[in-house]
């Protein structure tokens, strides 16, 4: 029996998606929470998908990947921002235009060049063939990915909820912003080995979501966000073993499910406080 439960330690590719792992899930739980207090969900989806010409373009010229998906990533924020500040569109408009342009020129691109690489392991990712490297990359972005965030979070808090007092506070909010926008394309880059680019987007707001439900305050949301990512990145990847199953599409789902059994519970909980609060009403007239 005991054989069995550690059946999947044995492998060594089944070692490193568990490293790969715990390597993704602190930088993007912590991120989540920003990007959920802002309301920058749809940035992340946009960034994730507007990677692709950028890899496509590193592949054609020779230069890693990495790099290409990060130049893609930010000219997507950058660009998304010079329009939303110089037209009467709304940023979230903007933002789906800017990435699925991005994405279609990728999808071209890919399709007009003769390649052995798969789409499907941009796309979806490929956990079970990491490989050294990718454990490198995502262990370095992931290591400065957190100290930024972990540094700098009361900054981006009050960033976050009000930018003019923030302003007024004598912070650089022009450093907060193009920091955080540089960290959500570097963590972008950091899981694009292990859940792709279209799985991605749910390690950058699931977490934060969960951890928004289940705390008030922000300290605990952080701590909270990190260790449901790493629960759920882990026992993803030992069911997808014994369910034969892609790595990434059952993170997501384990994800999904903790995010409703968090949002049932918080419905809960409100019921109950509305019907004490009601209780109490009718008490004291």
């Amino acid at each position: 029996m005991i054989d069995i439960i550690l059946q999947p330690f044995q492998f060594p590719f089944m070692q490193n998606a568990f490293l790969i792992a715990l390597l993704v899930a602190p930088p993007t739980a912590l991120l989540s929470c920003f990007l959920v207090l802002k309301g920058w969900a749809l940035m992340g989806d946009a960034v994730s998908h507007a990677v692709l010409p950028g890899v496509v373009l590193a592949w054609i010229t020779g230069i890693p990947l990495i790099i290409g998906a990060f130049i893609a990533g930010m000219g997507c924020t950058l660009l998304t921002g010079y329009l939303s500040h110089n037209s009467r569109v709304k940023q979230d408009t903007v933002m789906g235009v800017v990435f699925s342009g991005m994405f279609a020129v990728g999808i071209i691109l890919y399709t007009s060049i003769t390649t052995n690489e798969h789409l499907d392991h941009v796309l979806f990712g490929n956990m079970l063939g990491i490989g050294t490297q990718d454990l490198w990359t995502a262990g370095l972005i992931s290591l400065g990915s957190c100290a930024f965030l972990i540094l700098k979070w009361k900054d981006l808090l009050l960033h976050a909820f009000d930018p003019a007092q923030a302003q007024a506070s004598g912070l650089n909010t022009s450093l907060l912003h193009y920091g955080l926008l540089s960290i959500l394309s570097l963590c972008i880059v950091a899981t694009l080995a292990a859940t792709g680019l279209i799985l991605a987007i749910a390690l950058l707001v699931t977490p934060g979501a969960i951890a928004f439900l289940t705390v008030r305050s922000f300290g605990p949301m952080l701590i909270i966000s990190v260790a449901v990512c790493l629960l759920s990145m882990l026992a993803g990847t030992y069911l997808s073993f014994f369910l034969d199953s892609a790595p990434a599409a059952t993170i997501v789902l384990v994800l999904t499910a903790v995010f409703i059994v968090a949002f049932v519970r918080r419905l809960h909980i409100t019921h109950k406080t509305s019907q004490q609060k009601a209780s109490l009403a009718s008490g004291t007239r």
